[in-house]
């Protein structure tokens, strides 16, 4: 299963209410919706928090969470006429498509969360862009993130559900891809979150460890709310 992820930006001149409401009530639930080979389908609305890394922090006001059962799939989604009689043509009303940043990942459920009963859950999701370090390998990246330090994460006071996604080894068939993970972890609001970031085990385990994968000058974060189109 592809675990696809598009981070959107607004056209000039759109301010970010305008974008998200744009996107939730009329692009996905007019157009990418319909496309039939998409198996789930969400955008995450993004939140103002003081704690999001980025330097410059990420102009992008939204996250498309799209599954699809494989590469095969894919293809056929893009064109299907769907996309590109609807969404494709939708696109340039409500985003600024020459931000887009789009990676297929293989996820990696860490902590499972609570079943969900309701399309717009109230928690708040933190979802994060990484890079390996300089001269890691990306099998060793992979490793260790998921065997040394996911363990630790799974740890944070308040965390409900954790993922860490791997973007996809098509990705590299012409050179190095921009991100080689997502991570994303889930609290009940945003207070929890910014209270779990704030712990010394946080900044004392957690954060180093990262530190230690990641060249810190690709990891960005965006703290949003769900918002289920297709699914869950």
């Amino acid at each position: 299963m592809i675990h696809q992820f598009i981070f959107a930006a607004p056209k000039p001149g759109m301010s970010r209410k305008q974008f998200q409401d744009y996107w939730v009530n009329v692009h996905a639930t007019k157009y990418a919706s319909k496309i039939p080979q998409i198996k789930r389908y969400m955008v995450d609305t993004r939140i103002p928090f003081d704690g999001d890394r980025g330097k410059p922090k990420l102009p992008h006001q939204g996250i498309a969470e799209i599954w699809l059962e494989n590469e095969e799939e894919q293809l056929a989604s893009l064109q299907s006429p769907e996309y590109l009689q609807g969404a494709r043509q939708d696109e340039p009303n409500w985003a600024a498509f020459w931000l887009t940043i789009a990676l297929d990942t293989t996820e990696h459920e860490i902590l499972a969360g609570a079943p969900l009963t309701t399309p717009r859950p109230t928690w708040v999701k933190l979802t994060t862009l990484l890079k390996r370090a300089p001269g890691m390998s990306l099998d060793d990246y992979r490793r260790q993130t998921l065997e040394t330090y996911a363990p630790l994460v799974t740890k944070l006071p308040g965390l409900r559900r954790y993922l860490h996604c791997h973007t996809r080894d098509t990705a590299y068939t012409f050179g190095e891809t921009s991100f080689d993970s997502v991570e994303q972890l889930w609290f009940d609001d945003l207070y929890a979150l910014d209270v779990a970031l704030r712990t010394a085990y946080y900044t004392e385990r957690v954060a180093p460890t990262l530190e230690r994968l990641v060249n810190p000058a690709y990891v960005f974060t965006m703290a949003a709310t769900e918002n289920w189109i297709i699914g869950p």
